[in-house]
């Protein structure tokens, strides 16, 4: 299932997820990862589909959800893993532009060091960059990269991507208590934040189940502390700390539909429910999911979350 949604972003508006790597596939493990830890490191780029096909399942995504009047936003390149592992993605890339949506890749930017990823993800309309730490002690801490990964090298790569980029280019940081909410951190992201120049800084902290049951959010003094020190390089900088919301799409086949979702976006049981209820079925439904070990039950701060089982390799 190569494409899902539309769901409800709060970066993107409505957005089709695009899935173009195998499930859990990443080259960091990060402790506060919404889908769990990866099951397969990697740090260099293969092929995984044939992008004629994933191509294909994604306008036919679009044309269910168009069908069902839900309006996209983007289609974007969310998978349950890093993106830029694939090494097709300049391709899918240029084959999605026929479909005349505006296209986004979230990416971790542990690869943009590679001169052929830097020019794939200037295809794109829209790219998020992963700045948690510009510390190599504190980023082995909270992102837990694939040991040949270098720091210096990927920092270095986005400062070079930032000036051949003329798409809209935002950065992401989230913080987790006692990892990466410290001042000297802080300080460090924010300077090199100021020379990356980002059109937008997001801050972030965990919402969803986290990978690590420890992991928590910072408190209100260290996000507002952070706020003002992003501010003084960026000019625009947003907590992206609030429920996206339950606007889920129904597209047709309301198992594959919840799979696609919860694969990379944990649903809250309210969400379930208002999805179940707009596609005119029960809950039997999540409870032949879970009987046959598709997806999982889970708390986190109160709420119960739905996501998708991934089986290891």
């Amino acid at each position: 299932m190569k494409a899902f949604g539309p769901v409800p972003s709060r970066r993107l508006g409505r957005s089709i997820g695009i899935n173009n790597i195998p499930a859990k596939i990443c080259s960091y493990t990060c402790v506060y990862c919404q889908i769990g830890r990866s099951l397969k490191m990697m740090a260099g780029r293969d092929t995984f589909y044939d992008p004629e096909e994933l191509f294909r399942d994604v306008r036919d995504k679009v044309m269910d959800a168009r069908k069902a009047g839900e309006d996209i936003d983007f289609l974007t390149f969310v998978p349950d893993g890093e993106p830029t592992l694939d090494v097709n993605l300049g391709k899918e890339i240029e084959l999605l532009r026929s479909i005349g949506i505006k296209i986004a890749v979230i990416t971790n930017a542990s690869l943009i060091w590679m001169q052929d990823v830097r020019k794939d993800l200037a295809n794109a309309d829209w790219v998020s960059l992963k700045v948690d730490a510009v510390d190599e002690k504190v980023w082995r801490k909270v992102d837990r990269p694939h040991r040949s990964l270098k720091l210096d090298l990927i920092l270095e790569g986005m400062l070079e991507f930032s000036v051949q980029f003329s798409g809209d280019l935002v950065t992401e940081t989230m913080l987790v208590a006692g990892i990466n909410d410290g001042e000297e951190n802080l300080d460090n992201v924010a300077r090199f934040l100021g020379r990356l120049n980002p059109s937008k800084s997001y801050i972030s902290i965990p919402t969803r189940p986290p990978s690590e049951a420890w992991v928590e959010p910072p408190s209100e003094d260290v996000m507002g502390r952070a706020y003002h020190m992003f501010k003084t390089g960026v000019k625009d900088v947003e907590y992206l700390i609030g429920y996206e919301g339950n606007a889920f799409a129904f597209t047709g086949n309301v198992e594959q539909d919840i799979l696609g979702i919860t694969s990379v976006h944990p649903m809250r049981e309210d969400a379930v429910l208002e999805f179940l209820n707009r596609a005119h079925v029960d809950w039997s439904v999540i409870d032949s999911l879970l009987e046959r070990g598709e997806i999982k039950e889970t708390i986190y701060n109160g709420k119960k979350f739905y996501l998708r089982k991934f089986r290891n390799f």
